[in-house]
């Protein structure tokens, strides 16, 4: 009896963890609300059949324990259809709810190829930055080097190092880049993770809720430097940023204030 009282114990313990694991804390972006709203969707749909999987297989064990004449199970039609019914509409409700986040312009942005419609840009096209498809959104060029980070605010000319400054409440593109190998730009507070390819750009896009610092790393092995490939992700007011770029227009600058 104290075993089973122990068990029943853990097991509640276990499915009030991952309740509290789904999700109390407010996302930090656009990106990081849809994926944490895909889990707790997916979270709430396989708690309960989990569960109920689990009741059904304490039942059999405790019921035919002690059996020694086993019988095979009566065939059941409806009890088929149904399953199998059920199944197919769990299915459907996970695809329909992946689908809908996946096609998100903020977890699949348009690349560049999808932008300018011919195909895939290379850096001996884009010296100058030139370029680059333009968008509505603030840009920033992000290019990884062995072993570190550099953002390029072009239009106004400012360049941080290790540090990725964007403004709070608004539309963000990061075009990724990268020198000598693939790195991989991951902000996990953020809901960002993406590859940086030598000679190629990438897109990624994102809306910040909250200034703040955010914590960014390379996620690509790329060499014997690779474990410090770090950088801050610094997000600021709006005015903040505008006044930031004009008061350091031109120049290689550090970072505001978050605060």
């Amino acid at each position: 009896m104290g075993r089973r009282r122990s068990g029943l114990a853990l097991a509640a313990g276990g499915v009030a963890g991952v309740l509290a694991l789904s999700g109390t804390v407010a996302a930090q972006s656009e990106n990081r609300e849809l994926i944490d709203g895909l889990e707790a969707q997916l979270l709430y749909v396989a708690l309960p059949l989990t569960l109920f999987v689990l009741m059904i297989l304490v039942y059999a064990a405790v019921k035919f324990h002690d059996n020694d004449d086993p019988k095979p199970t009566a065939e059941d039609p409806a009890l088929e259809i149904t399953w199998t019914a059920a199944t197919a509409i769990i299915l459907l409700f996970v695809g329909i709810a992946g689908y809908s986040v996946l096609v998100s312009p903020y977890v699949s942005p348009s690349q560049p190829g999808d932008l300018t419609g011919d195909g895939d840009i290379v850096d001996d096209e884009i010296e100058s930055l030139e370029d680059l498809p333009e968008t509505d959104d603030e840009e920033v060029v992000v290019r990884g080097y062995q072993w570190g980070w550099e953002a390029t605010h072009s239009e106004h000319n400012v360049t941080t190092r290790d540090e990725i400054v964007i403004p709070a409440d608004e539309d963000v593109t990061l075009w990724l880049t990268a020198d000598e190998v693939i790195h991989a730009l991951f902000i996990p507070e953020l809901g960002i993770k993406q590859d940086a390819f030598p000679s190629e750009f990438t897109r990624v896009r994102t809306v910040a809720y909250e200034t703040g610092l955010y914590d960014a790393v390379c996620t690509e092995f790329c060499g014997a430097g690779h474990s410090r490939m770090d950088a801050d992700v610094v997000v600021v007011d709006p005015e903040v940023y505008d006044e930031w770029l004009e008061d350091n227009e031109g120049e290689r600058a550090t970072a505001p204030d978050p605060s």
